[in-house]
């Protein structure tokens, strides 16, 4: 794994920016009562599961992007992938949740999975590449969620 320079206010810069971003479009877009009157798949987690995990898995895009910003640069490939993905994570609520589209939905978290995967084969940090593991583990269970409400709505 490289070593890179730690830079401490870049690195709380990234975290406050997704973190905070993510937060205020949760905040600000809620499921309600229309996403309470669809039908779910019996693998559905609790509501109150979304809020940490979500949390802990910003946090680790986050030191990600903040990796890839310093070992390979704002303009590199890998960054680039890296914002492309957060574009597409943070669109994913307001088309599911606000705008009531869940096959959009589906087809919004489906892309962001394949161009996590492409982060992933492209940041030559090690550190982002573990970092982005998990965050790819909960995106299959999202888009297998989002695919199963689809099929029973």
């Amino acid at each position: 794994m490289s070593s890179i320079k730690v830079r401490p206010p870049l690195l709380a810069f990234f975290v406050i920016g997704v973190v905070g971003v993510g937060f205020a479009i949760g905040l600000t877009i809620r499921p309600g009562a229309w996403y309470e009157s669809l039908e779910k798949p019996f693998f559905t987690p609790p509501n109150w599961v979304f809020g940490p995990v979500w949390t802990v898995v910003y946090v680790l895009i986050a030191i990600a992007g903040w990796r890839v910003a310093l070992s390979e640069g704002f303009s590199s490939a890998a960054f680039r992938l890296w914002g492309l993905q957060m574009v597409l994570n943070w669109a994913w609520t307001p088309i599911f949740f606000g705008a009531h589209s869940i096959s959009l939905g589906l087809i919004t978290i489906l892309s962001l999975s394949a161009v996590a995967i492409f982060f992933m084969a492209k940041a030559r940090d090690g550190w982002a590449f573990w970092c982005f593991a998990p965050y790819l583990v909960w995106l299959c269970y999202a888009s297998a969620l989002n695919a199963a409400i689809l099929a029973l709505n």
